[in-house]
């Protein structure tokens, strides 16, 4: 580990200019993604998630983009859990997506909210029933006594639901990120990355910027 310093690589990604991207950022976010997954990237909608509690500290944690469109970046999770509460006490979030294989980065800053009943319903509809059972059987960020506990809760909660559809949790749904600033980082030769940055402006519109590295 001492040699830290000294880890490093060069970049080599090709050129990224104004003139090259959408204007929308979403628009443009949906093509890098694209070229991500076409990459093999194991999990490409892997994100950074970072919040604040109330008394300034700042958090983050790695959660899975399940949906985005004009309105936002959409994830799910426990709302009893601390994300949810710094997200519900506070309304504003960060996102961070690290493609490194690709040389690439995007960050997202906005308010957050929660999505209604009905989309969150649709999203849990589609997951694994052990996905399902989990949502059920986790009271996350909560401290318990042992593995045993959640392994015993799970098939608690398997027994209870054995044969039939299981409905989404009332304490479990969807979160949408909506973006006032987007941020795209291209790799590039002795550090000198390719940094554009999308802000929200008050008719709507977005103004793109280029920032140094």
């Amino acid at each position: 580990m001492k040699d830290l310093a000294r880890l490093r690589r060069e970049y080599e990604g090709r050129g990224l200019d104004i003139a090259d991207v959408d204007p929308d950022p979403i628009e443009q976010f949906d093509h890098w993604f694209a070229e991500v997954r076409a990459a093999g990237y194991f999990e490409p909608n892997a994100m950074v998630l970072s919040t604040v509690d109330e008394h300034g500290a700042p958090s983050a944690r790695t959660v899975l983009l399940k949906g985005v469109d004009a309105r936002g970046f959409v994830f799910h999770t426990n709302y009893a859990s601390a994300k949810a509460r710094e997200l519900d006490a506070n309304g504003r979030a960060a996102l961070t997506f690290a493609w490194s294989e690709v040389r690439r980065q995007v960050r997202v800053v906005g308010t957050a909210a929660r999505i209604d009943e009905i989309e969150s319903d649709a999203y849990f509809a589609t997951r694994p029933r052990g996905s399902q059972i989990g949502a059920w059987a986790s009271d996350q960020s909560e401290i318990i006594a042992s593995r045993a506990v959640l392994d015993d809760r799970y098939a608690e909660i398997e027994r209870r639901f054995e044969g039939r559809d299981i409905p989404r949790p009332p304490n479990w749904g969807g979160y949408r990120v909506r973006p006032d600033v987007v941020e795209l980082w291209q790799g590039r030769e002795n550090r000198l990355h390719d940094r554009l940055r999308y802000t929200l402006e008050g008719t709507g519109a977005w103004r793109i910027v280029r920032l140094a590295p």
